[in-house]
């Protein structure tokens, strides 16, 4: 079953080869939900931390609303605690420190009225991995074109 993103994150898919994807749940106040659920949310530069044993994600901004109580104090920029199993959690350890690589978020999804969070751990792409890469669509494109002229 294929999930249905409410924000996603397209620039990692163009800087970044993805090695292994994670879901996890988010711990939200609840203005915060109230605004994920207008998609006033922005995950263009978030990344996951790891502090204490615990996974933090950084970055997510999340505007609050206009109709948002006064007494309530809203930092849309506070680092949200993601809710994974201790395993996941080493497996994830292990693969920053060891191998060199990065946790990056693809996208924010709801899975019955749960807001879910799908990580990546990837590597950063260079210069000529990202050329590569666009000459390879540009011809399978170009290869599409020819077989339907010659049919």
């Amino acid at each position: 079953m294929e999930k249905k993103f409410f924000i996603f994150n397209k620039k990692v898919y163009y800087n970044f080869f993805i090695k292994e994807r994670i879901n996890a749940g988010l711990i939200l106040k609840g203005w915060e939900v109230k605004s994920l659920r207008l998609n006033k949310a922005t995950i263009v530069n978030s990344y996951v931390t790891i502090l204490n044993r615990k996974i933090y994600i950084c970055n997510l901004n999340i505007s609050p609303l206009k109709t948002v109580c006064n007494y309530v104090k809203c930092n849309s920029k506070r680092m949200k605690q993601l809710l994974l199993k201790k395993k996941e959690i080493e497996f994830l350890q292990n693969y920053i420190n060891n191998k060199g690589f990065t946790i990056v978020v693809l996208g924010l999804f709801w899975k019955k009225s749960w807001c879910k969070i799908n990580l990546a751990i990837v590597k950063g792409k260079k210069k000529h991995d990202k050329r590569n890469i666009l000459k390879k669509k540009i011809w399978n494109i170009k290869k599409i074109r020819l077989l339907k002229k010659s049919i």
